[in-house]
């Protein structure tokens, strides 16, 4: 039986699919567009008309086509009335943006943490700057529409809780109900709020904003004091069943090598991640402070014999990880990013060495490897991108949001999940 809330959910799935075809071809008139996704005219007459008001879209001056009759009027993606709101949990402090639909930047900001190991004083201060992103004067006249936040650690992405992020030392945080609470009787109480790892939500600024048409399926592998991945196939994120595909960092590269995080031998993590490479170049255990780090990014960069040896040692066993990303989803590109991008070619240039000669074995070309397009704000935008990508998806966070109801034993996770068996990078 078709009920009421159905219906507005296919209207809004039809809403969405305008969208999402402007965003891929940017220029279609309302006709061209009715066949483009299988609706008729006067529906997409009316949708159009909506999203118009609504500030989701823009047309330009009427185009000239030689034809009979109405001349065509194209139709885009409207940067200039909405907004999208994105932060980055990171280690040390948070990073904050807000963009337009079109994912170019209109205010950002960093914000240190006063304390790291006070997760409450932490989400209070990412809220706060939210809240005031989107008050200020950069947003003026504009409506925010979403908010994205990523998190570095293992996220349950249908319940918005942080199961563990090892290099903040939190567990179990309940993220979105913190941030909830903290907007409640402001302007983005109401907002849908997103939360992901952060290389999903880097993944998805790559899909979403980077403005490349064909680069599907998408890898985004992200390289700090740990490693993790975001997989995007067929215009979709990879999550699994309970949101925690992509943790590479734990897949073992070496039988036998270094000890891991998480008990196991030879896992990535050990053998490509900044700790592990910190531990190899001073002595384990080594802090992991930032001035340490940086300390490794000048040795490296001034060719340091044991820093050297040691970058070039991850590089190659980052080319055996490439490799089986490749063979596993046969992705058209690899985006390496995180902080270990510091190391340069002297970590990236061995790993595409051993993906180059595996690749040659087989006769097959190798994916595009390649650097992310946003820098340092690469997940700020990514959650940005992931509020995009999810309301312009609303069947999606429907399924996900039923998910969440399927899982055994409602919202309780396995006893190895809960207790942070893949939550190590």
């Amino acid at each position: 039986m078709i009920v009421a809330g159905d219906q507005q959910l296919l209207k809004q799935i039809n809403r969405m699919a305008l969208v999402r075809q402007l965003c891929s071809e940017p220029g279609l008139s309302r006709a061209a567009l009715a066949e483009a996704v299988g609706l008729t005219k006067s529906t997409v007459s009316l949708l159009v008309r909506e999203l118009l008001d609504e500030g989701w879209l823009t047309e330009s001056e009427l185009r000239v086509t030689g034809a009979l009759g109405r001349r065509a009027t194209p139709l885009q993606l409207d940067g200039e009335r909405l907004a999208l709101l994105g932060a980055d949990m990171g280690i040390g402090m948070a990073r904050i943006v807000a963009t337009n639909l079109l994912g170019e930047v209109l205010a950002e900001q960093e914000l240190p943490y006063l304390d790291p190991a006070d997760t409450s004083s932490c989400i209070a201060l990412v809220a706060q700057g939210l809240a005031e992103l989107a008050t200020g004067a950069a947003l003026a006249g504009r409506t925010v529409r979403g908010i994205g936040v990523g998190l570095h650690g293992v996220v349950d992405d249908a319940t918005g809780v942080l199961h563990y992020a090892p290099h903040l030392g939190w567990r179990n945080v309940d993220v979105a109900s913190q941030l909830r609470g903290h907007f409640a009787g402001s302007a983005l109480a109401e907002l849908p709020l997103f939360i992901q790892n952060e290389a999903n939500v880097a993944a998805l600024a790559e899909l979403e904003f980077s403005g490349q048409i064909g680069a599907d399926p998408l890898i985004y592998l992200s390289i700090g004091y740990g490693v993790g991945a975001g997989i995007i196939v067929n215009g979709r994120l990879l999550t699994g069943l309970y949101g925690f595909a992509g943790e590479v960092g734990h897949t073992i590269l070496q039988q036998g090598g270094p000890r891991c995080s998480c008990g196991r031998r030879g896992c990535a993590d050990a053998l490509i991640g900044l700790q592990a490479l910190m531990d190899e170049v001073y002595g384990q255990p080594h802090p992991s402070t930032p001035e340490q780090l940086e300390q490794l990014f000048s040795e490296t960069e001034a060719g340091d014999a044991n820093a050297a040896r040691a970058v070039e040692a991850a590089g190659r066993n980052l080319g055996v990880l490439l490799n089986n990303l490749w063979v596993a989803f046969d992705p058209m590109c690899i985006v390496i990013g995180g902080a270990a991008l510091r190391l340069g070619e002297r970590f990236i240039g061995p790993g595409r060495g051993v993906l180059h000669d595996c690749a040659s074995a087989t006769l097959l070309p190798a994916p595009t490897i390649r650097t992310p397009h946003f820098g340092d704000n690469a997940i700020a935008i990514g959650g940005a991108a992931m509020a995009r990508h999810y309301l312009m998806r609303p069947f999606v966070g429907h399924d996900t949001a039923r998910r969440s109801q399927d899982k055994p034993g409602g919202d309780h996770l396995p006893p190895a999940l809960a207790a942070g068996f893949w939550a190590w990078s």
